[in-house]
């Protein structure tokens, strides 16, 4: 069959570009090997579906780091605030938490796929279910040839929008990657990202599952001190949560080789001499309680327990403390000092660090700029963010950009240059 459009992968960043092509009249068609659309998707948020996050356009390059300047132009055109108007138009309001995130206020994350869905077919587009691409090739006419073991599509223009290699039971397997090498593009070896993280201490195993709900973790990558913020859980082998997650994809090229060192502030906001200050002044108002029940007013019990038995105070009385062990005590909970060797495997990250060179891509196309007529969308490109909705808005901007694109440039020449 033919088509003006065809894109490989029905996941955010595919759906959102079939509807861009196909507003501007292209004959699109999306290729998924699955059985259903936006498997993946199904999954954000826990489900509930993080669309974005509401942040200013400025504020939200800064969070992508090194690949902000390349998102910039895709996330002026298809903002925050753009992503939320065009769900709304279709019936599906959205609500903004304190802490940026958005979410349909239906909690649901299938609203978000049907609604792409349903506007995807409302302009025409055709879905092929249960084909696996086998292969994306130039040809000389039409231009491209996506295989599938049941049939073969020419195209025009090809979007190649076939994710990363994390949940790969969604069908995130990586297959993108080896189309874009097999037409010339470089592949920035994938890592996961946002994924928990592995420590070297032993004693932190028995914390498993105790919960902060906002700690600062910091470390030094080069000469910079790099920072996140937000909830940490001690997991049987290291350490997890949002914060965690974040520093996940700081880190992701230099793990498993090096080893990094970390310190968590777990009473965030509070200095050290007013921490100091805090816990002088509850020992002299507990001072028949052991200094492990006092500690639990920062931390919960059974963290305040361990710090407590490492430091040999656990049963101390607040008359027996002293100034030296009670000055530690503060360092601990203000800088918890731990070691990173590694992170869970790839295939248990939420998102892909990794992917198409974005040299290779033109920031204001899509395109790639040695095959004409190919363009990437989504997790697929070397580009991810922190957790909050940053990742599905990578999705849409990029989506967005490249079915636009693909839509109106003009028809790519007959081989790859």
């Amino acid at each position: 069959m033919e088509t003006d459009v065809c894109i490989v992968g029905a996941g955010p960043a595919g759906l959102t570009a079939a509807i861009f092509a196909a507003q501007k009249g292209a004959q699109t068609t999306v290729i998924e090997g699955n059985t259903t659309a936006g498997r993946k998707l199904l999954r954000t948020g826990g489900g509930r579906c993080n669309l974005t996050h509401c942040d200013n356009v400025n504020d939200l390059i800064a969070a992508y780091g090194p690949g902000g300047r390349f998102l910039r132009y895709c996330l002026h055109e298809f903002p925050p605030r753009g992503v939320m108007q065009f769900f709304s138009e279709r019936g599906l309001e959205t609500e903004v938490e304190k802490d940026g995130c958005v979410f349909p206020v239906s909690g649901r994350a299938a609203d978000v796929r049907d609604i792409l869905l349903a506007e995807a077919k409302r302009l025409g587009v055709q879905f092929l279910y249960d084909r696996t691409a086998e292969r994306v090739s130039k040809s000389s006419q039409p231009f491209f040839e996506v295989r599938t073991l049941r049939q073969t599509v020419n195209a025009a223009k090809v979007i190649i929008a076939t994710g990363g290699v994390s949940w790969p039971d969604t069908g995130s397997t990586g297959a993108g990657y080896h189309f874009a090498r097999e037409l010339g593009h470089t592949i920035i070896e994938p890592r996961g990202a946002l994924v928990p993280l592995l420590k070297g201490e032993r004693w932190v195993a028995d914390l498993a599952g105790t919960a902060l709900e906002n700690v600062k973790i910091s470390t030094t990558l080069g000469k910079k001190k790099t920072t996140v913020r937000g909830p940490m859980l001690f997991t049987q082998d290291g350490i997890g949560g949002p914060a965690p997650l974040d520093l996940s994809r700081l880190i992701a090229d230099l793990l498993p080789e090096s080893a990094i060192q970390i310190s968590v502030d777990m009473v965030v906001g509070c200095g050290e001499q007013v921490l100091d200050e805090k816990i002088v002044r509850l020992c002299a108002e507990n001072p028949r309680k052991t200094m492990t029940n006092i500690l639990s007013r920062f931390v919960p019990r059974r963290l305040a327990a361990a710090l407590c038995g490492r430091l040999d105070i656990g049963e101390t009385q607040p008359s027996q403390l002293s100034k030296q062990k009670r000055r530690k005590l503060v360092g601990v909970l203000k800088a918890l000092p731990l070691t990173i060797t590694g992170a869970r495997p790839i295939n248990e990250a939420m998102v892909t660090h990794g992917g198409v060179s974005t040299r290779q891509i033109e920031a204001k196309t899509m395109q790639s700029t040695i095959c004409a007529g190919l363009f990437f969308a989504g997790e697929v490109i070397d580009v991810d963010g922190p957790c909050g909705g940053y990742n599905l808005q990578i999705c849409w901007s990029t989506g967005a950009l490249a079915g636009r694109s693909a839509a109106t440039a003009r028809p790519a020449r007959s081989h790859v240059l």
